[in-house]
């Protein structure tokens, strides 16, 4: 997760053969950090979410909307007009950050819990 300038927000690390459907909730809602500085009582949750086509789901767009939370994630098989592709970059743009280091890129770790290790200092390294 990220926030709107691809700065890392929250990593979670999974099995390859884990759909990333499972984990968008977790990380929206569970694993969201408290981000100081602004003025008021710092955010529990995130106001909008923005994913690639490949979270398409009517249970997921319910129950974030239902969180309170904005869903901007495009339909598959309707032509998306929005522009997402715009913002989506910053992500991708991250993600090859991440990509940068070593350990990161190609996972050779076989403990999972070292592996997010990695990860975990790839993002503050970044940020």
């Amino acid at each position: 997760m990220t926030d709107s300038q691809g700065i890392p927000l929250a990593v979670q690390v999974s099995a390859a053969n884990e759909h990333d459907l499972g984990f968008l909730l977790p990380l929206s809602l569970g694993q969201f950090p408290r981000l100081g500085g602004m003025a008021g009582r710092p955010p529990t949750k995130p106001k909008r979410v923005r994913a690639d086509a490949g979270y398409t789901s009517g249970a997921l767009l319910n129950l974030l909307e239902g969180c309170g939370i904005e869903a901007e994630i495009p339909q598959r098989g309707q032509a998306s007009e929005t522009g997402l592709g715009r913002q989506r970059w910053l992500v991708e743009r991250t993600i090859s950050w991440l990509k940068q280091y070593r350990r990161v890129g190609i996972r050779r770790e076989r403990r999972a819990l070292m592996y997010e290790v990695f990860v975990t200092l790839a993002c503050a390294m970044i940020t």
